[in-house]
């Protein structure tokens, strides 16, 4: 069958048969007047071709339903309807299991971009999505979790299109992964960040500088909101979303402090386009400073990053916990 534009189907285009009239099982050419017969004849004739019709018939019909159509002077009985075929009223599931929540996690920059490069020469992009998986591997394997990620291969994602496929997803959680570089390659150490219009240091601005600038590696048709609608979305975050926000980010540092090393004041602020879900609570994790040699050595470490992970699913547990048990 052809298809149009649409992805409509055709059915052939065949000339249909000429129409030809029915009536008693005769074939006529063409649509005749009724007879003009009297009536005990009329009935005589349709009795006598019922019963040719039925005798013609009766090998292409089920016994049952030649039964039925002879004996139809008989009454219907009606057997009482046994538990096997019997109707029910559709179950209504009361106190019934919310699904696990949805997380979704973003490993920063991809494709084009590559975000901090490292002391030697690593790149950000693939450390953030090696943890990246590692802690899908983790949320997934706890079975507490459905997890989806923002890119699962080297791609160019714009910062609004991240914040989109978490609200498309009806994500519960967005975790934004990153390890990026400083002009002072002697700072190292994790830290977490949630959304605020004014930055809470000067070394937090110059981050959010920096990731903001990731959607000019997409070229110019990658339309970027100016600062003033940006402002605007930030206004738009719910007063829920921020407080749920600081929540996940102190559940995080708290994970982090008996098993990494840490910024000063570990949980900061800044405008991140990144973070601009209006109602979903979000955070961007440093796990490092790829400017740090020893930083870098260790993201490049799979059993670093599974440590990284596993601090980050305590985290995520006492969050939902605490969230799921206030809820009820």
């Amino acid at each position: 069958m052809k298809q149009d534009q649409k992805g409509h189907s055709h059915l052939p285009n065949n000339n249909m048969p000429e129409t030809r009239v029915f009536r008693q099982g005769a074939v006529a050419s063409e649509a005749n007047a009724l007879p003009n017969e009297p009536a005990s004849e009329i009935a005589g004739n349709m009795t006598r071709r019922s019963a040719a019709l039925i005798t013609c018939l009766a090998p292409l019909l089920p016994t049952i339903g030649l039964a039925r159509s002879i004996k139809h002077s008989a009454p219907a009985t009606h057997h009482p309807t046994t538990a096997s075929h019997s109707l029910h009223a559709p179950t209504v599931l009361r106190n019934a299991a919310a699904p696990p929540p949805l997380v979704m996690l973003d490993p920063g920059h991809g494709g084009k971009d590559p975000g901090a490069v490292g002391y030697s020469g690593t790149y950000e992009k693939h450390v953030a999505e090696a943890a990246a998986a590692e802690l899908e591997r983790q949320l997934i394997a706890s079975g507490r979790y459905r997890v989806s990620m923002t890119r699962t291969s080297d791609r160019f994602i714009p910062l609004e299109g991240r914040v989109e496929m978490a609200q498309a997803h009806r994500a519960e959680l967005f975790i934004s992964m990153h390890a990026d570089a400083l002009h002072d390659a002697s700072v190292r150490g994790a830290s977490v960040y949630t959304l605020s219009n004014a930055a809470s240091d000067s070394q937090t601005a110059l981050i959010a500088q920096s990731e903001n600038s990731a959607d000019l590696f997409g070229g110019p048709h990658v339309h970027a909101s100016s600062p003033e609608v940006q402002q605007i979305l930030a206004s738009l975050v719910s007063e829920e979303t921020r407080r749920g926000s600081a929540h996940i980010a102190s559940s995080v540092v708290a994970s982090f402090q008996s098993r990494l090393t840490l910024l000063s004041h570990p949980h900061r602020h800044a405008a991140f386009v990144v973070l601009k879900a209006a109602d979903i609570p979000s955070i961007l994790v440093e796990m490092g400073f790829m400017s740090n040699r020893r930083d870098e050595e260790s993201l490049r470490q799979a059993g670093h990053r599974a440590m990284v992970a596993g601090a980050m699913l305590d985290a995520i547990d006492r969050y939902f916990s605490s969230t799921r048990t206030g809820a009820g």
